[in-house]
């Protein structure tokens, strides 16, 4: 598995060298650790640019230390280029399957730093990737870690099940499978839907939400996981749905297929997994199926 840190030296990049070093992955993993200098507020100062970069290096030595000390390898890179764009090239031309990148800050100020760069990464990346912030539940190696994975049963949900089912995670760590049945919301007069087509349609929400749960819920379980499942209430949309969920379940991290059923979701990134990585407190990964090569 190839694992692209991307980090800027600030405390939320200690945060996410933290995470990584801490967690188990599959054997012969590789890491790169990227920093992105943008040269552009550095036009009139080239000397001071070479500094930054010398010392943007030294830093990135620093920060690798603790994935070195648990046993990993990893090549140092900094780079030269506007974060938003050179971020997603980077993962692509090495070929990454996962990305990991920092949260800053709180509320809104999160938010904007996300829009300009995180979110940026979150759009156009063609690999996972996962947006870290602080865990929920304690951090002792026994207690390991709560993993939420909510699925509509698409071929993206079932990607991230797959993911989850294929690595290695801390000793004692407990994984939920959710889903959140979409119900008809009907505005003003339908007359094409009398009561009973939206009942029909509601009890096939239903059970398509419990199928795809129970198929999530085995392929972990035989991959050896402690895993729960359940069915949400219709109180809301799937996104907030799966806010509330882990809130209220302290995960450390989500889950999530990068596109939903719908067809606006096979269009652009899926408006249920942005709104997730954009407002949970906990760290999200978005699964991304890879494109194949031409």
């Amino acid at each position: 598995m190839r694992i692209l840190v991307a980090v800027d030296g600030s405390s939320s990049s200690e945060l996410v060298i933290q995470e990584v070093s801490g967690r188990p992955w599959p054997e012969r993993s590789e890491f790169q650790l990227v920093t992105v200098i943008d040269p552009y507020f550095f036009s009139s100062a080239p000397k001071v640019l070479e500094e930054a970069k010398e010392s943007t290096q030294k830093s990135l030595e620093e920060l690798a230390k603790p994935l070195i000390g648990a046993g990993w390898t990893a090549q140092l890179k900094v780079m030269l280029e506007n974060p938003r764009h050179q971020l997603p090239r980077a993962a692509r031309e090495w070929k990454a399957d996962l990305m990991v990148i920092g949260s800053h800050g709180h509320g809104a100020v999160r938010r904007l730093l996300l829009g300009s760069t995180a979110q940026a990464v979150l759009r156009h990346a063609e690999c996972s990737v996962e947006i870290v912030r602080s865990r929920r539940t304690a951090t002792d190696e026994d207690t390991g870690m709560h993993v939420l994975i909510p699925t509509d049963g698409s071929e993206h949900a079932e990607a991230a099940v797959a993911a989850v089912a294929s690595r290695p995670w801390p000793k004692g760590s407990e994984f939920k499978v959710i889903s959140s049945p979409e119900y008809p919301v009907l505005i003003g007069e339908y007359p094409y839907y009398v009561p009973e087509q939206v009942a029909g349609l509601t009890k096939r929400s239903l059970e398509y939400s419990k199928r795809a749960v129970d198929l999530g819920t085995e392929q972990l379980s035989k991959a050896g996981l402690n895993v729960v499942a359940q069915v949400m209430e219709p109180r809301d949309t799937p996104a907030h749905s799966i806010l509330s969920a882990a809130e209220e379940w302290r995960a450390d991290l989500v889950v999530l297929g990068s596109h939903g059923r719908r067809g606006f979701d096979r269009l652009i990134l899926g408006s249920v997994s942005e709104t997730v990585a954009l407002h949970a407190n906990c760290s999200v990964e978005v699964v991304r199926i890879p494109v194949p090569e031409m």
